[in-house]
């Protein structure tokens, strides 16, 4: 993704992509308005920019985000924003910290509302369509149907889809009152051809269909056509290798005698062939690391100034400095300290990083791989693995717990990115899946409590420094882990405690930029002088 946010510019990006599918034409303008941590930190983070990119039909990745204002004027798409109080927020009745409301108008005149909310890691979902309430999360094609709510409609639906041989995963009907307009999403495997669409609009009750890709992209997998016997045995598959928890992950590779790595691979192509795609894994393995190897490169060969203007070159400076007789820390603790301040260097310029798991959090797990990868001489397959391992380990804590800032505090995002580290650190060095989750644990308990505070609401300080930090708390506790030193608190007990602490944060600690280091009175100086 482009930084600097994986919450508030890549999940506002799908929010806006969301929204943007809902029309049946073009967007012509937008109204934004921001509530909470969006409102807060948004300009800071790139959220409105990102939000104009998604309008315009940009994904994540695309590096033209940053120019997206220009880009509208070619586009001929207008928009305004408006950042909400808190106040306002609450008589808006919004819930979630990352929600922007969006009034849409395409080029034919038609009109459209949307509510939408980024909850972490560069997830989001639509949760209200013109004053009803819905959950469109992305994750699988969505069909959008809108209808007068009439007996027969949902069955009708179904009917088209199932005559298209298109599988439904979930239904849900939305509706504000008996016989009023509905809204009827359904899930479903693969997609949806345009005759199934026709179909459906057939019925004199349907107003509109909408598809929402699943995720809101085309992937670079082919899809492929199963039969009944091989969608079977993907289910089969998936369930055989799906976990949701630590202790399941422990007692999957009990069972299977494999390491994290290896569970994690035989899940994500499960996972992708019950999608109906081919594996494509290993080959997005390559291109993470790829995108992981030249963010942490770059700053140390052509620094560039951030766009809030508090970093730039600092990862160049340390790296210099570990030359120096006074230097006190050397080898490859120094080494992966250089390089997570590198990657959040290339995050804050709005350069393409990996979010692991969030874009705030970027720079702890490529500083951790890629310093080992130096010092260890190890192969571009064992980072391959770590990757894999950490994988593991975010998709456990995002499950069970959070890994926004915006919900639960820095200690969600760098405290589970030092977590993910320390567990692929292990794997690494060929410890087992036990040790790799201790030091996990020991990775979240080091940094529980630490809050979210970033000096204007941008992702630079104090994130450069604690993602340095983070790097080299990951690697002293995979050393302790692999040392054999007992944890009286397992990892799953240890993620519901990181859970319950930052959702025991006041707002003012969870990335709103109101408290903590970004309400000191020189942050607050900087803040004042540089808004004039």
């Amino acid at each position: 993704m482009i930084g600097p946010s994986s919450s508030h510019t890549a999940g506002a990006l799908r929010i806006a992509r969301m929204a943007r599918r809902l029309l049946s034409s073009p967007p012509a303008h937008a109204d934004f308005t921001l509530y909470g941590s969006f409102a807060h930190t948004g300009i800071g983070h790139g959220t409105d920019k990102a939000l104009v990119a998604g309008m315009l039909g940009m994904g994540t990745d695309d590096v033209r985000i940053r120019d997206s204002f220009f880009l509208a004027q070619g586009a001929s798409f207008t928009f305004d924003f408006t950042h909400a109080s808190d106040e306002e927020a609450e008589a808006a009745g919004v819930d979630h910290p990352n929600t922007v409301d969006i009034e849409l108008v395409d080029v034919h005149g038609s009109r459209i509302s949307v509510r939408g909310v980024s909850v972490g890691g560069g997830a989001a979902a639509i949760r209200r369509i013109d004053d009803v309430d819905v959950d469109i999360s992305g994750k699988r094609t969505s069909v959008v149907v809108s209808q007068k709510d009439e007996r027969g409609v949902l069955a009708h639906i179904a009917h088209c889809l199932a005559q298209e041989n298109v599988n439904i995963a979930t239904t849900r009907m939305y509706r504000t009152r008996r016989g009023a307009i509905a809204y009827t999403v359904m899930e479903v495997d693969g997609g949806v051809p345009q005759s199934a669409r026709q179909a459906i609009e057939r019925h004199s009750a349907v107003r509109g269909v909408r598809i929402i890709p699943a995720d809101d992209f085309e992937t670079a997998a082919h899809p492929i056509s199963l039969s009944d016997d091989e969608i079977k045995a993907a289910e089969t598959a998936f369930a055989e290798w799906d976990f949701a928890t630590g202790e399941e992950l422990l007692g999957l590779c009990r069972r299977k005698k494999c390491s994290i790595a290896s569970a994690m691979l035989a899940r994500e192509t499960a996972l992708s062939r019950l999608d109906g795609k081919d594996d494509d894994a290993p080959e997005y393995l390559k291109n993470v690391l790829e995108v992981m190897r030249s963010s942490a490169e770059r700053p140390l060969h052509e620094p560039e100034p951030s766009i809030g203007g508090l970093i730039g070159g600092e990862a160049y400076e340390v790296s210099q400095s570990r030359r120096e007789p006074t230097a006190v820390i050397d080898g490859i603790a120094a080494d992966a300290i250089v390089r997570a301040m590198a990657v959040l260097e290339t995050n804050a310029s709005m350069g393409r990083i990996v979010a692991t798991p969030t874009a705030g959090s970027a720079g702890v797990l490529p500083g951790v791989l890629l310093a080992l990868q130096q010092g260890k001489r190890l192969d571009d397959s064992t980072l391959r693995n770590g990757i894999l391992t950490a994988a593991a380990v975010g998709s456990i804590v995002a499950r069970n717990a959070t890994v926004s800032g915006a919900e639960g505090g820095c200690q969600a995002e760098v405290g589970t990115a030092a977590a993910m580290a320390a567990a692929a650190a292990v794997e690494m060095a060929g410890g087992s899946p036990k040790a790799a989750l201790d030091a996990a644990s020991n990775a979240l308990c080091c940094l529980m409590g630490l809050v979210c505070d970033p000096v204007g609401g941008l992702v630079e300080i104090p994130c450069q420094k604690r993602n340095g930090s983070a790097a080299a708390v990951a690697l002293a506790c995979a050393q302790i882990a692999l040392a054999g030193v007992p944890n009286l608190v397992p990892f799953d007990e240890t993620v519901a405690a990181m859970d319950a602490v930052g959702r025991s944060l006041p707002a003012a600690l969870r990335e709103t930029a109101l408290g903590g280091i970004a309400a000191t009175p020189s942050a607050c100086a900087w803040c004042n002088e540089s808004c004039r």
